[in-house]
């Protein structure tokens, strides 16, 4: 590994409204959502910072913060002997400004002067949103070694891919070119195919093009330039682009591991089916790199008389008689007799419910929280605290997008909102 020089602050983008992970945002952050039955969205990004050697981290984030500020509160504590920290910026107003972030550049340019401090050569800017593994250190070193203003991580993909994402062209040296943010499927963009000798050292096969991971390494004093007019809101939109038409030195860091954009409920809930596969394309631990996350001291999961294939569990859950294929299983589940569980996301519950409070529920005719006896569930997410009561039947497939009052149909995906009531015998 290269030796890097100055210093590097980092900055998670914690999004916006997170519409596109509706209703999962209706009352957490985006960067707050769980993930893979125990961990939340953030700790991806935040886990792969402190990895590389990076403990200066700050999250931007606005709307519904009140979890994830709790989630960072409990989870990165770091010992007195060191200056780490991970800190939330919210959107605030002060004399200089006061509305909101416009974009992700807007949200930078509102908070730079608590990055621009003393020794800071490099400020790091990952997304919040995004599955991956990833030692940053090698993109700083080729930040360094290129000499580059912008360093930018980019992983090959097929054109069939490319709608979705930035593109760019990189020349035979590693300097980006060309930069096309979005573009439409049917559009044309030979012009943006890697180069047959790059093709080759990169072994990307039949991925033709390089896309944008939404992690970028700007020289701190270059930052504060692009972002000096006051104008520019997106760095995919309007800050690459133009640093690129300027001739600015922009580099290309070609990453060939796995990575995923959950910010979509299809994406989302594929990625989480994935991670339940024998041989996934990714895994939480890693010795040498494990993804962090809160501590907790929790029972360990009961598992009585259970049918289980394919599930991942987190702790404190208790599963009795039920059988489940292909499925997450979050934080204090439980699942009564006769369920039958399959493709589907439990993302648990926030609470216990223990005897007495059990039977208040009971008395005023709720169902108990969790999985109801002989529950049907298929292809669908359920949130945190809903109770789904028995011989209900859940089952997402091809079906139109819908929106009830306590469920949503997205991309054929069945949502149950969280603390949402499904009565027993309910068809959804």
């Amino acid at each position: 590994m290269a030796t890097l020089s100055g210093r590097t602050m980092t900055v998670v983008l914690g999004g916006g409204r997170g519409t596109r992970l509706h209703p999962l945002t209706a009352m957490r952050a985006k960067p707050a959502v769980p993930l893979g039955a125990k961990y939340r969205l953030i700790d991806i990004p935040i886990s792969n910072a402190i990895n590389s050697g990076l403990r200066e981290i700050f999250v931007l984030t606005q709307f519904n913060s009140a979890s994830l500020n709790t989630h960072l509160a409990r989870t990165y504590r770091f010992d007195p002997f060191t200056n780490g920290f991970v800190e939330i910026l919210a959107a605030e107003q002060t004399d200089a400004s006061g509305d909101w972030f416009q974009g992700t550049a807007d949200a930078v340019r509102k908070h730079l002067h608590r990055l621009n401090r003393e020794g800071v050569e490099n400020v790091l800017i990952l997304s919040g949103d995004h599955l991956y593994r990833m030692d940053y250190r090698q993109l700083l070193a080729t930040h360094d070694e290129m000499g580059a203003d912008i360093t930018v991580s980019t992983i090959p993909v097929r054109r069939e891919e490319c709608d979705g994402f930035g593109v760019l062209a990189a020349d035979s040296a590693g300097w980006i070119r060309a930069f096309r943010e979005k573009p439409a499927a049917t559009e044309d963009l030979s012009h943006l195919a890697i180069p047959a000798e790059m093709a080759e050292r990169w072994k990307t096969g039949d991925r033709t093009h390089l896309a944008s991971m939404g992690v970028y390494v700007f020289s701190i004093d270059v930052l504060q330039d692009l972002l000096s007019s006051g104008e520019p809101t997106d760095f995919g939109r309007d800050i690459l682009p133009a640093a690129v038409r300027a001739g600015r030195p922009v580099a290309a860091h070609v990453f060939d591991g796995y990575w995923e954009d959950i910010g979509t409920i299809a994406a989302f809930f594929e990625a989480n089916m994935m991670l339940c596969e024998t041989e996934p394309r990714f895994r939480f631990y890693d010795p040498s790199a494990p993804i962090y996350t809160r501590p907790r001291f929790m029972p360990p999961t009961m598992v009585r008389n259970c049918q289980v294939e394919r599930s991942l569990f987190a702790e404190g859950c208790l599963l009795d008689g039920a059988r489940l294929d292909r499925v997450v299983v979050g934080l204090r589940s439980v699942v009564h007799p006769g369920a039958e569980i399959s493709e589907a996301i439990l993302m648990g519950a926030d609470f216990y419910e223990v005897d007495d409070r059990r039977a208040a529920m009971a008395a005023r005719g709720l169902p108990p929280l969790g999985i109801g006896a002989g529950a049907s569930i298929r292809r669908a997410i359920i949130d945190k605290n809903a109770r789904i009561g028995a011989g209900a039947v859940i089952h997402g497939g091809d079906r139109p997008d819908e929106e009830h009052e306590n469920y949503v149909v997205r991309d054929g995906i069945v949502i149950v909102n969280k603390g949402a009531v499904i009565p027993p015998g309910a068809r959804l």
